[in-house]
């Protein structure tokens, strides 16, 4: 006797497109519309040469660079440490407030135009202008990832806020427990792993941009960067790469133990 067929392959292929597959399409149509796009710069290029005669300038990393390297890399770090602090502690606030599910429809609006103009911008851009106002320094890096880091985490944290059930906060309220409260122990315990785990994944990414935003005078890592580029001293540059790889592999361990801590405690049962 043959198998009978599924309720779902008796329907017509176009019954069984969902918004997954839609997406799915539409990006790949959008790969095939791209690819004619990206070609070379039509010269007649040794590419092979060039790779090897680069790799040759490149390596061994020139080691005698790694004090003033260890001095850049704190550096580094101090800015991308600071600018992730303050970048937090805006960006709460203004997720709150871009979040469908506590605040009204036109705060919403105002605080999502807010963070889509800041995502506008890329970090790079935004160090050019904090370079310009405060001058060519650590403060300017400080200030260009704080102001980046903001439209992401405040994108990050909205959505959070509107993936918990907002009915525990409301019940608070109710029951005569003001605004802060509410928020405390009706929607904090439920968003907080999430809040860590993008904040964690916004700190590793400052730490990586710090070294680069220092190519506009930001400091950290990039002035490095930029002075040994522009007089081919490749050798130290991989040495300033291979520290800087060091630190974000340090981090990136650090930040899954981290997530799988509070994972963990997120989901352990409840003693009998």
């Amino acid at each position: 006797m043959p198998a009978s067929s599924s309720p779902a392959t008796d329907l017509p292929w176009h019954s069984r497109i969902n918004i997954l597959s839609l997406t799915l399409i539409l990006f790949l149509l959008a790969v095939l519309a791209s690819l004619p796009g990206i070609h070379g710069s039509g010269r007649d290029l040794d590419t092979w040469a060039n790779l090897t005669r680069f790799l040759g300038k490149f390596l061994p990393p020139d080691f005698s660079v790694w004090r003033l390297t260890l001095s850049s890399l704190i550096e580094t770090l101090q800015i991308g440490v600071v600018a992730t602090a303050l970048a937090i502690a805006a960006s709460l606030p203004v997720a709150a407030a871009a979040a469908r599910t506590l605040a009204p429809r036109g705060c919403v609006f105002a605080a999502r135009m807010l963070l889509n103009a800041i995502r506008t911008v890329p970090s790079l851009i935004w160090a050019l202008f904090a370079v310009a106002i405060v001058g060519a320094n650590p403060l300017a890096g400080v200030i260009a990832l704080a102001f980046y880091s903001l439209g992401y985490l405040g994108k990050f944290f909205s959505d959070a806020f509107e993936s918990v059930d907002p009915e525990v906060a409301i019940g608070l309220r109710a029951s005569g427990a003001d605004a802060i409260q509410a928020f405390q122990y009706g929607l904090w315990p439920a968003v907080r792993p999430l809040v860590w785990s993008h904040s964690l994944w916004m700190l590793e990414y400052n730490i990586r941009s710090a070294s680069i935003i220092g190519l506009v005078g930001a400091g950290g890592l990039g002035v490095q960067l930029h002075s040994y580029a522009e007089y081919g001293w490749w050798d130290k540059f991989a040495t300033v790469l291979l520290c800087l790889l060091a630190v974000v592999t340090l981090l990136d361990f650090l930040g899954e133990w981290i997530r799988g801590r509070i994972t963990k405690k997120i989901n352990r049962p409840l003693a009998a």
